[in-house]
C-alpha cells in the first residue's frame, strides 16, 4: 500500500511517499481501507522529533492521527463492528499511520461515522473532538452558567470547543484574530477577543476555565481571568507530572516533568488555581457521544481545505503556517 512516512526526525522535513505492507490484524482489531484523513500540528512536531523521548515511534514509520473510512476486514475478537461498517477514529499512540491506503485499528478506538457527515468532514473530527470532550467533559466538568475561555478559537480544537462548551451551557470568550471574529461568533462564542488589537488579560476576569493551546506567555497570562478554585488546562504544555506517571515514563523523564512544569504550577497554587496538561487519548465510545451530538446539530465540523492524498507534504506545510480555520484534511477516494 501506498503511505507517507517519516525516514528520520527533521524539523520541517518532508514525508516520504512509500510502499509498506498491508498492517497486520490483530485479534481485536479492524482493517479499514482510508477514504480521508485529518492533519494536525501534533503530527507536525512528531516528524520534528519533539516528542520522541514519551512517544513509541522509531523510524520509518507511518505518520497521521485522524481517519475515516470503511472497515474491510476484522479480527476473532472483534464484536461491535463489520465489514463494510464507515467508521472514524483517532488511532491510539504507537499505532498511529492514517497517511496511507489502510490502517488496523483496536476496535476499542473506533466509532461509527457521523451519518450526516462526508469522509472528509468525518475525518476532521476525532483528535480535536477527543481533545475538546476530555478538557471540558472529562477533566474541567463545566457545568451550566460557568465561564470558560478557549484560546485559538479559529484552530482545529478552538472550533470544536467553543460548539461543545456552548452546548454545556457555559459563556464561553476566545481569542482570535479580527478575519475571524464572525467565524467564531457563528459558532457560539459570547466574548471575541481580537489579541492583535485587546490584552484578554485585562478584559476578562472571574472565569472558572481556560483551555490553553498557545505558548507559555499566553498560559502564565491566563492565570489573570481565572477565580479561586479555577482550572486552567493546557493541551500545549508544560507537561506535568500527572501526565508522566499516566504514560509510565521512566524516573528521569517524571524529573523532567516535574521541572517543566514547576513554575506555572507553582504560580497556580499560589492563586489557589489547579493547573494540569492533557495529551489526548484514543476513545472510541467517546467518539459515539461526539457523533451523536453532530448527528442532532448540535456541533458541526469547520474544514478549512482537503487536498488530494498525494499532497500530503503541501497540506502539512499549510496547517504550520498558523492560518487555517478549522481543520486541513487529504482524500484518498
Amino acid at each position: 500500500m501506498k503511505a507517507f512516512l517519516v525516514d528520520r526526525y527533521k524539523k520541517k522535513g518532508a514525508l516520504r511517499l512509500g510502499e509498506k505492507p498491508e498492517p497486520v490484524l490483530r485479534d481485536d482489531d479492524v482493517l479499514v481501507e482510508i477514504h480521508a484523513a485529518g492533519l494536525n500540528l501534533l503530527d507536525s512536531k512528531i516528524r520534528d522529533g519533539e516528542f520522541k523521548l514519551i512517544l513509541p515511534y522509531h523510524p520509518p514509520f507511518i505518520l497521521g492521527h485522524d481517519v475515516a473510512g470503511t472497515v474491510v476486514r476484522v479480527g476473532p475478537n472483534v464484536r461491535r463492528l463489520k465489514p463494510g461498517d464507515e467508521i472514524y477514529a483517532r488511532p491510539r499512540d504507537g499505532r498511529v499511520g492514517t497517511f496511507a491506503q489502510f490502517i488496523a485499528i483496536n476496535e476499542a478506538d473506533v466509532a461509527l461515522k457521523p451519518r450526516n457527515l462526508d469522509m472528509a468532514e468525518s475525518a476532521s473530527i476525532p483528535l480535536v473532538g477527543l481533545t475538546a470532550w476530555q478538557v471540558l467533559v472529562e477533566r474541567a466538568r463545566v457545568q451550566k452558567g460557568q465561564k470558560v475561555l478557549i484560546h485559538a478559537g479559529s484552530g482545529g480544537v478552538g472550533t470544536f470547543a467553543i460548539q461543545l462548551a456552548k452546548h454545556l451551557g457555559a459563556t464561553v470568550a476566545t481569542t482570535t484574530s479580527a478575519a475571524n471574529v464572525e467565524l467564531v461568533k457563528g459558532l457560539g462564542a459570547d466574548i471575541v477577543i481580537d489579541y492583535k488589537q485587546q490584552d484578554f488579560e485585562k478584559v476578562l476576569s472571574g472565569y472558572d476555565v481556560v483551555l490553553n493551546s498557545l505558548d507559555g506567555d499566553t498560559l502564565h497570562k491566563s492565570l489573570n481571568v481565572l477565580k479561586p478554585g479555577g482550572k486552567l488546562i493546557s493541551i500545549s504544555g508544560p507537561p506535568d507530572p500527572d501526565f508522566a506517571r499516566e504514560q509510565g515514563l521512566n524516573w528521569f523523564l517524571q524529573q523532567v516533568t516535574r521541572l517543566l512544569s514547576f513554575g506555572i504550577r507553582r504560580k497556580a497554587k499560589g492563586r489557589q488555581i489547579s493547573y494540569s496538561f492533557l495529551f489526548m487519548r484514543a476513545n472510541g465510545e467517546q467518539l459515539s457521544q461526539i457523533a451523536s451530538l453532530i448527528e442532532a446539530g448540535i456541533i458541526r465540523p469547520v474544514v478549512d481545505r482537503t487536498f488530494p492524498f498525494e499532497a500530503t507534504n503541501e497540506a502539512l506545510a499549510y496547517i504550520e503556517t498558523g492560518r487555517s480555520r478549522g481543520k486541513v484534511v487529504v482524500k484518498l477516494r
